[in-house]
């Protein structure tokens, strides 16, 4: 996607949200299919789980649809987006903590447990998919949204650090160091 086309996109979105306020469906019918596979995966980075990403993928599109008239215009709907997506997840690890007797701290120490494989269980995947699911076991929590958030949604690290409270520069080194990991464990 080049440059013009993200920030077309941008401002589609942007002209998306504008509508949703005014109660316009066909709108968020448009922005759902737009932007749900990225929203979805930046849930599964946070998760960790594809039932509960799912979940709360739904969730943060019912509190956009919901919070629509509170949108401002700047410019970066994604960011408003996954600041949603991303306070429904943490939302979600600690009622799951609070059930499990485990504190959020733990649960976000357990990356290990990420199973990108399970995406997909029981679907034959091609061989490709799954060096690529492999390698982003490799991968850290904030390394994961980073990637994601850059690659699948199209977010520029300027605004990735705004949403993580980041410098660029942290971010830029990061995307770099995770790319490069996602390399070294492709190549093995």
């Amino acid at each position: 996607m080049n440059h013009e086309r993200k920030e077309e996109s941008r401002s589609d979105y942007d002209r998306l949200l504008l509508l949703m306020k005014e109660g316009d469906r066909e709108a968020f019918r448009c922005l759902y299919e737009e932007t749900a596979k990225s929203v979805y995966g930046y849930a599964l980075s946070i998760l960790k789980n594809p039932q509960d990403a799912e979940e709360a993928m739904q969730d943060a599109y019912l509190a956009v649809w919901d919070q629509a008239d509170r949108y401002r215009s700047d410019g970066k709907p994604m960011a408003w987006i996954f600041t949603i997506t991303k306070n429904l997840c943490y939302m979600r690890l600690r009622r799951q903590a609070g059930r499990n007797g485990v504190s959020l701290e733990e649960l976000r120490e357990q990356e290990s447990g990420w199973e990108p494989g399970r995406l997909c269980d029981g679907i034959e995947l091609a061989p490709e998919k799954q060096v690529l699911l492999e390698a982003l076991k490799s991968l850290k929590e904030e390394e994961r949204s980073i990637v994601l958030l850059h690659d699948a949604s199209g977010m520029k690290h300027r605004e990735i650090g705004e949403l993580l409270g980041m410098p660029v520069a942290t971010v830029l080194s990061k995307y770099r160091r995770s790319l490069k990991k996602l390399l070294e464990s492709c190549e093995k």
